[in-house]
């Protein structure tokens, strides 16, 4: 099971930039991956460990803009196409196939 977060946040004051840089922080400290600017994965083991990463998102909103959470099976995840055009230069394929930005 995978849990996608998807966020749009305000980066126009000083203090919407360290909200944004907080809340990415958070992300990649609970291992989640970016796919996509602004829109991160995690593996979670079961329905419960789910809830527990949905519960910490939460607890860790920033005070403005939108987060969108969706949760998909593994079999619905390897569905995902990826579609490109010229290959980023700081992309890269981890062992398991997810895409994983440096």
């Amino acid at each position: 099971m995978r849990l996608l977060v998807f966020f749009d946040l305000p980066v126009v004051t000083e203090k919407d930039k360290k909200n944004y840089q907080k809340f990415r922080n958070f992300l990649l400290d609970n291992s989640f991956i970016m796919i996509q600017y602004s829109v991160y994965v995690r593996i979670c083991r079961n329905q419960d460990d789910l809830e527990k990463h949905i519960n910490r998102i939460k607890s860790n909103l920033p005070p403005e803009g939108n987060i969108r959470l969706l949760q998909v099976t593994e079999k619905q995840y390897e569905k995902m196409e990826v579609l490109r055009g010229q290959k980023s230069t700081d992309e890269q394929f981890s062992i398991d196939n997810m895409l994983i930005f440096d």
